[in-house]
């Protein structure tokens, strides 16, 4: 599944670069082909290294095995790969920095929890300045982002109340922010639904909620149960928007920080000079 027009097949071969300590070559059905470096065939008991190969695939190479796959997705600073095969099936490459420079890790669940802690999931990438936060121009009462590197613009968001875009001013992730009370009265009088519709049509989308779950049954006027079961089905229908009870403001606004600010980062070229 790379979604552009190439073999859904993972593939190693031999590295035909007789001098490196890479002796195999990946091949991921992504992004036209991603052609990476390996130390071994497959991560059995440690993370393996991998590093980007720098020249296209080599027809004439060896091959050592070639195996259907059923899913190759970019998931921010990682790729995940599933194989079509009984075992060995499913694994994880991590683009990280070491020492300001990128390193590739390719590692399934067993040897992630063998590594150290810090390497177990992809760190986030560092932003080289503030980041730009479009607030919704009907946001009475806005999150200021106080003491974090953030500057904030007023504009109109098609969907959500806060909004970071990409460099062609798409849209890239939205937040919609709920206190308790609106979040009970959009669910009572349906219009929760269409803004999860609107929401599910942008790349990532969430609803951050400024109350804890328990408090749903707390309301009066109201039923908890019924507040519930309909919230349910939303999530259910909309499985791409992401539903957070933050608990409180102060950690519904850290939470939607932390959320746009991370698509930017995750979303930025890993390999912009293109080594």
């Amino acid at each position: 599944m790379s979604g552009h027009g190439e073999p859904s097949v993972f593939v190693v071969a031999r590295n035909p670069q007789d001098d490196s300590k890479l002796p195999f070559l990946l091949r991921l059905p992504l992004e036209g082909g991603l052609v990476l470096k390996a130390r071994e065939r497959w991560p059995t008991t440690a993370r393996v290294y991998c590093h980007r190969f720098e020249d296209a695939w080599p027809e004439g190479s060896e091959i050592v095995e070639q195996t259907p796959v059923r899913r190759c997705q970019r998931r921010g600073a990682a790729i995940d790969l599933l194989l079509d095969r009984p075992r060995l099936a499913r694994s994880q490459f991590v683009f990280t920095q070491v020492k300001g420079r990128e390193a590739i890790f390719w590692q399934t669940q067993k040897t992630a929890r063998a590594a150290n802690p810090g390497g177990r999931i992809p760190r986030r990438r560092s932003l080289t300045g503030p980041v730009a936060i479009t607030v919704d121009t009907r946001e009475r009462y806005p999150y200021r982002f106080a003491q974090r590197p953030v500057e904030t613009v007023r504009a109109t968001v098609p969907a959500g109340d806060y909004a970071v875009q990409n460099p062609d001013g798409r849209i890239l992730a939205t937040v919609e922010r709920k206190s308790l009370d609106n979040l009970a009265a959009t669910l009572s009088d349906g219009t929760l639904a269409f803004q999860m519709q609107r929401l599910a049509e942008l790349p990532l989308a969430a609803v951050v909620i400024e109350a804890r779950y328990s408090a749903l049954y707390k309301l009066e006027h109201v039923d908890g149960n019924w507040l519930a079961d309909q919230l349910a089905r939303l999530e259910v229908r909309y499985p791409e928007v992401h539903l957070v009870f933050a608990d409180s403001r102060r950690y519904a606004e850290d939470w939607t920080y932390r959320f746009l600010t991370t698509a930017v980062a995750d979303t930025t070229d890993p390999n912009p000079d293109g080594d």
